[in-house]
C-alpha cells in the first residue's frame, strides 16, 4: 500500500469525524433546521467532501446514531453480565438514558422528523438489540418485569424519556413512573 493512499485514508477518517462532531454540535443547539452547508462550514471542509460521506442527511443521522449504538452496546453487555436480572436491566434502561442525556445531537437524530437511514447501520443496531433483548428476556423470565414486556416496549420508553430530557428531571420522573408500570404484578 502506497503512503499516499494511506495518508488519504487517515485524512478521509479525520474529515468524517469532524463532520460527525460538527453534525452533532448543531443538531445539539438547532435540531431538525440544520442544513448540510453549515455543517460543512463548521467543520472547515467544503460541503462536496461533506456529501463524499454523507449522501444526505439521514445517512449523517444514522452516524451519530451509530456513533453513540456502538457506545451503548458496550454498556449493555456489561450490564447483561450483572447476576440480578432486575439489576441488570435498570443498569442498561439508566445508562443508556444518561448517555442520551449528554448526547442532544443523538436524541435529535432519533427523535426528529427525518427517518435516518437505518440501512446504513444495521449492524450496530443488530448488536445492540441482541444484548437489549437477552437483558430483557431474562428479566421476564424472573418474574421482574411484565411477562408481556418486549424489546420494542424498552425502545417504547427509552424514546419518551429522552423526549422528556429537556424539562427538569422531567425524564427521570417519567422513567419512574413507567418502571412501576412495567413491573411484574406481586403474586
Amino acid at each position: 500500500m502506497a503512503l499516499a493512499d494511506r495518508s488519504l485514508r487517515s485524512d478521509a477518517r479525520r474529515n468524517r469525524e469532524m463532520i460527525l462532531d460538527a453534525a452533532s454540535e448543531l443538531f445539539a443547539v438547532g435540531g431538525d433546521g440544520v442544513q448540510m452547508d453549515d455543517i460543512a462550514a463548521r467543520a472547515g471542509l467544503g460541503v462536496g467532501t461533506l456529501y463524499r460521506h454523507f449522501a444526505d442527511k439521514q445517512a449523517l443521522r444514522a452516524a451519530i446514531i451509530a456513533r453513540r449504538f456502538d457506545a451503548v452496546t458496550q454498556l449493555a453487555e456489561t450490564a447483561s453480565g450483572i447476576e440480578d436480572p432486575l439489576v441488570a436491566f435498570e443498569t442498561l434502561l439508566y445508562g443508556y438514558l444518561e448517555s442520551a442525556e449528554s448526547d442532544a445531537a443523538f436524541r435529535v437524530s432519533i427523535l426528529g422528523s427525518e427517518t435516518p437511514a437505518w440501512e446504513t447501520i444495521a449492524a450496530q443496531k443488530r448488536a445492540f438489540n441482541r444484548v437489549v433483548a437477552a437483558v430483557v428476556e431474562r428479566a421476564v423470565r424472573a418474574g421482574v418485569l411484565r411477562d408481556d414486556f418486549t424489546t420494542a416496549d424498552f425502545v417504547l420508553i427509552t424514546r419518551g424519556a429522552m423526549a422528556n430530557m429537556d424539562v427538569d428531571t422531567g425524564w427521570r420522573r417519567f422513567l419512574a413512573l413507567q418502571l412501576e408500570g412495567i413491573a411484574a404484578p406481586s403474586r
